[in-house]
């Protein structure tokens, strides 16, 4: 694979694609990960305006610090047209775990509440897509995705 010509084409298609739905940038959740970074730097690249989401709920602290180091990366590189916001939404995830009758706490410790933390994640993205006409843009990992098929529906990618 040609990745220089990749990054390219998926640049390009960035650009194509806001101004053919007339938005006004993007917005992506950075959580500290390769997926972010690598889908986060894309859209820098496009030269548009690239609001990078800290959302982090009781998060590791290395990770929190790796979106942090990432986000400043990007605004150093490629200028105001990156921003960012932190919304920690550690608050809100244990409010709503506060609210789950004793009983079922111990059931939703799995999936069911790790996927409520990627739900409060995509509400808050499309919040900030819907104040400022972006698009949200998925950091969807290619081998869950498309290989086994894994996503946590209605997710960060909405």
């Amino acid at each position: 694979m040609n990745t220089r010509k990749v990054e390219e084409y998926i640049v390009q298609w960035l650009i194509d694609y806001k101004n053919q739905n007339n938005i006004n940038g993007y917005i992506i959740g950075v959580s500290g990960g390769i997926d972010s970074a690598v889908t986060s730097t894309l859209c820098a690249k496009t030269g548009l305006r690239t609001l990078c989401l800290d959302m982090p709920i009781r998060q590791n602290l290395s990770e929190h610090s790796r979106a942090k180091n990432h986000i400043k990366w990007l605004k150093e590189k490629f200028g105001t047209s990156v921003y960012s916001h932190v919304m920690d939404l550690s608050n809100v995830f244990k409010e709503f775990e506060k609210s789950i009758p004793e009983e079922k706490i111990k059931f939703l410790k799995t999936h069911a509440l790790a996927n409520t933390r990627a739900r409060l994640r995509m509400v808050a993205l499309y919040y900030f897509a819907s104040l400022n006409n972006y698009v949200v843009v998925g950091t969807g990992n290619k081998v869950e995705d498309f290989g086994i098929g894994f996503y946590t529906k209605y997710g960060d990618g909405g």
